[in-house]
């Protein structure tokens, strides 16, 4: 994961939930490329085709709510998606998308402020997120340094494997 990116964005509405997400019919599929072309499918069914690869979808409130299942956040990973922007995310779903990879940015106020297909800039370090197209700042949260190492090494098991290869043990 690189520490500062750019990409467009997709505009969504608040309680976007992990059916909307990822519907529940398609549970039994495990080819990540056809996972990825189901993803949002309870908000458009067109958006996966047309998504930009390394778009950032932005939210309001409640991201991610309902099922804890893992399968949300490898749709949107397998989708295409190089970070999430929302003003609040479901516990649960937070945590499955950061140890999957997913980058993920607590963005207080930022539902209706960006319009998809906006170019968004992104520092995650920092917590600054940038609209390139109006020139407005926003201050997200940081992430913590252990969610930082996990994402930097691609996910939760790659970073342990990492650790295990090293000798090292330690959390």
């Amino acid at each position: 994961m690189r520490e500062e990116f750019t990409g467009q964005a997709l505009a969504l509405g608040k309680n976007i939930d992990t059916d909307q997400i990822y519907p529940g019919r398609y549970l039994a599929l495990t080819n990540p490329e056809e996972i990825g072309s189901h993803c949002l499918e309870g908000v458009d069914e067109g958006i996966a085709g047309t998504f930009p690869k390394g778009g950032i979808i932005v939210a309001g409130t409640n991201f991610g709510c309902g099922s804890s299942r893992e399968h949300a956040a490898i749709a949107l990973l397998n989708m295409g998606a190089g970070a999430v922007v929302a003003e609040s995310f479901a516990r649960i779903f937070y945590r499955n998308a950061v140890n999957l990879g997913l980058p993920l940015l607590v963005c207080k106020g930022i539902g209706g402020k960006v319009e998809s297909g906006q170019n968004l800039e992104i520092n995650m370090r920092t917590g600054e997120l940038r609209n390139l197209d109006t020139g407005e700042s926003h201050l997200c949260e940081p992430i913590g340094e252990y969610a930082m190492s996990i994402l930097e090494a691609g996910g939760i098991k790659p970073l342990f494997a990492r650790r295990m290869k090293e000798g090292r043990h330690d959390s």
